[in-house]
């Protein structure tokens, strides 16, 4: 910068977009540790070093900054699998494979945790929580999430015709209860395998769930059309 020239100055659209991001990053952090109702708005305007009434500057409530938490990286990981599908689906020209679909569904969900850092990290738990909590949570996984899981199960339905639409919901269901127990990096996994395994290892699950997920569809489904014939 020249000596003459003038430092650009910030307009308050930008000071308070700023504001925001660094209010939902706050809570984010927060919510993923506590949960919904082991936080206040207080909380949040420590951590983002403000006075507490500047937060209902922002918003009206608690639960309105959660569910713009929530949506702010739901929106994103939702589109980015969408398309995922999508793509994977014409490329596979009406033939696709169990694992390819789960792949296209879990491994591009999985690369934002691998590669998005602690924010992203956070939003994982945070979602694990959201999804395992029926009273409110709920809500927020149909809102978000319904259309990206209704087109993994009509990819599925194609790679497996003769399989009932009952066990391959029931084998999402499953799909899905691993990956949350995942995000949620309870630690759990590490003092069971001695430190073999690491429960914030998304990279070691990237290479193993989808596979291992793809062979469960395959074992159920086979084993219901034996019993058919």
């Amino acid at each position: 910068m020249s000596q003459d020239a003038k430092p650009r100055r910030t307009t308050k659209a930008e000071q308070r977009a700023e504001m925001m991001e660094q209010i939902l990053d706050a809570a984010e952090y927060l919510f993923s540790k506590h949960g919904l109702y082991g936080v206040t708005l207080k909380d949040v305007a420590k951590r983002v070093g403000v006075h507490h009434t500047l937060m209902n500057y922002y918003f009206d409530d608690k639960k309105t900054l959660f569910d713009a938490v929530f949506a702010r990286r739901a929106v994103v990981t939702s589109e980015r699998r969408m398309r995922a599908l999508d793509d994977y689906d014409k490329a596979t020209d009406g033939k696709p494979t169990v694992e390819g679909a789960l792949r296209a569904f879990l491994d591009t969900d999985l690369d934002l945790y691998i590669e998005g850092g602690e924010g992203w990290k956070n939003y994982a738990a945070l979602g694990a929580q959201v999804a395992n909590a029926p009273e409110w949570g709920a809500a927020l996984m149909d809102e978000h999430f319904d259309p990206v899981v209704l087109r993994l199960i009509a990819i599925l339905k194609k790679a497996l015709p003769d399989c009932s639409e009952a066990d391959i919901f029931w084998g999402y269901h499953f799909v899905t209860g691993a990956l949350m127990l995942t995000l949620a990096r309870t630690g759990r996994i590490d003092k069971l395998s001695g430190g073999v395994c690491k429960s914030d290892d998304f990279s070691a699950v990237k290479d193993r769930m989808a596979t291992f997920m793809a062979g469960g569809f395959l074992s159920v489904c086979g084993r219901a059309q034996a019993s058919e014939a």
